[in-house]
């Protein structure tokens, strides 16, 4: 797996946080965890919002910023953030980036 180019700084992940503060969560880890439709979903709504919320339900049999780590890693995606159960993930659309970083 490829992470990032160069891993956000505090300026862009403050912008991101903002964004993503009026966001709904869009993608939900439950009791299966993080399979392989969850990782195609994931990697899908991405590469159409770039920025986006994740939510681990409570029946999720792994702790939340663990599952929300593991999503960030498998899809390649930036950890911008965890509180509680919700996280926030960032990573640009190569090709027509919709998002400029400050």
């Amino acid at each position: 797996m490829l992470a990032s180019e160069i891993a956000l700084t505090g300026k862009q992940k403050r912008f991101l946080r903002a964004l993503g503060s009026t966001l709904a969560p869009v993608v939900q880890i439950g009791k299966g965890g993080i399979m392989a439709s969850v990782i195609d979903t994931t990697v899908q709504v991405l590469t159409a919002r770039e920025i986006i919320k994740v939510r681990v339900l409570r029946n999720s049999p792994q702790e939340p910023k663990m599952a929300i780590a593991a999503l960030a890693e498998a899809t390649g995606a930036e950890l911008v953030q965890v509180i509680g159960r919700n996280g926030l993930l960032y990573k640009k659309n190569q090709e027509k980036s919709k998002l400029e970083l400050p």
